[in-house]
């Protein structure tokens, strides 16, 4: 995005999300006890602007799909805003949802369960354009015609049923039908997982060409972080039901600051490789708590190797960097500065190869 002149306001996001919870209440466990509650995500705020991607990664069940379920409206909030160009979508209306569906889209994880058995591809990818009454029937035709040749599903393959399509063809079809509305956020929940490694650059492309075109804003929600780095503008990192770092991209991967940051780059091969090889992997003992009966305090500090008394007894929310990320540790500084530390070291005792 090209830089605002001096004194110019700042642009309104896109979307703005402040305090966002959920809880979920589970079934007793006596007859006359209280019903116990999870908390799935735990005050999460955070903004995206019209252009950009913004990557929610994590571990498995830290609450990334429950964060863009509730954009979505797929789920209540619990507690928090979640402004869409301005309107408070957690207080809109049913009607004023169905009005606003076309800005939103979802790009399903489970190809399979979310498409229609009894329908064809191409009727499915036109059926959004149908219920907004987008354009005529013949361009309707013309728009899902161009849509699905450029996911790759042309020809006879639009007049399939989803059984008789590969699993990474039925996630291009997922794909196409959620970006023919041209919706203003999509959000990706592994959008390419499904996919084999030549196709998901195919479909990745194609995100960035519609991105690029269409100002499309993506809250990408991703396990692969390779993927990851070239897709994203910012990253989220999130843990247990919170975020725990948000950064620029680059910059979070090149030093990032959050101990469960940089355990997860630090552990991705593509990371340790020539320019990113710095970031070496921090051991964190044990496995994740229970969102049940998470820990006082910090709940990474069980796992961490910087944790203090002050980590046990204090949770710590994010704040500030001096370069701009936020982070939600009370020994940032020193876990950062010791991942540079290694880079220096690294790099004074195996210098890089020149490349052929």
């Amino acid at each position: 995005m090209s830089a605002l002149p001096a004194g110019s306001p700042e642009p309104m996001p896109l979307l703005q999300v402040d305090g966002l919870c959920r809880r979920f209440s589970l079934p007793r466990t006596s007859l006359f006890g209280p019903r116990p509650e999870l908390t799935a995500v735990a005050d999460v705020s955070f903004h995206l602007a019209a252009g950009e991607t913004l990557a929610v990664v994590g571990e498995s069940g830290c609450g990334k799909s429950t964060v863009g379920n509730l954009v979505l409206n797929l789920l209540s909030p619990s507690a928090g805003t979640i402004r869409f160009d301005g309107e408070d979508l957690a207080a809109a209306s049913d009607a004023r949802w169905r009005d606003r569906r076309r800005d939103l889209q979802l790009i399903f994880q489970d190809s399979r369960s979310a498409l229609d058995p009894r329908l064809t591809i191409e009727a499915q990818v036109a059926e959004g354009l149908e219920i907004h009454n987008v354009a005529t029937a013949a361009d309707r035709r013309i728009l899902v015609d161009a849509m699905l040749e450029a996911v790759g599903l042309a020809g006879d393959l639009a007049k399939r049923y989803p059984h008789e399509l590969s699993g990474g063809q039925q996630q291009r079809a997922v794909i196409a039908r959620a970006l023919v509305l041209e919706p203003k956020l999509v959000v990706c929940d592994e959008p390419v997982a499904a996919l084999d490694v030549s196709v998901q650059a195919q479909v990745v492309n194609l995100l960035r060409d519609l991105q690029r075109n269409l100002g499309l804003a993506y809250l990408f929600i991703s396990h692969d972080l390779s993927l990851v780095r070239h897709v994203a503008d910012r990253v989220a990192v999130m843990y247990l039901g919170r975020f725990v770092e948000v950064a620029e991209c680059r910059a979070l991967f090149d030093a990032p600051a959050h101990p469960y940051a940089r355990a997860l780059i630090g552990a991705v091969p593509a990371a340790r490789s020539r320019r990113g090889r710095h970031v070496k992997p921090l051991r964190l003992d044990g496995e994740p708590p229970s969102p049940m009966n998470p820990p006082s305090g910090c709940p990474l500090h069980p796992r961490c190797p910087f944790a203090t008394d002050r980590c046990r007894a204090e949770l710590p929310t994010l704040r500030p960097l001096a370069d701009g990320r936020t982070v939600a540790c009370h020994h940032a500084e020193a876990s950062q500065a010791d991942g540079l530390a290694v880079r220096a070291a690294e790099a004074e005792s195996q210098p890089l190869k020149a490349l052929p």
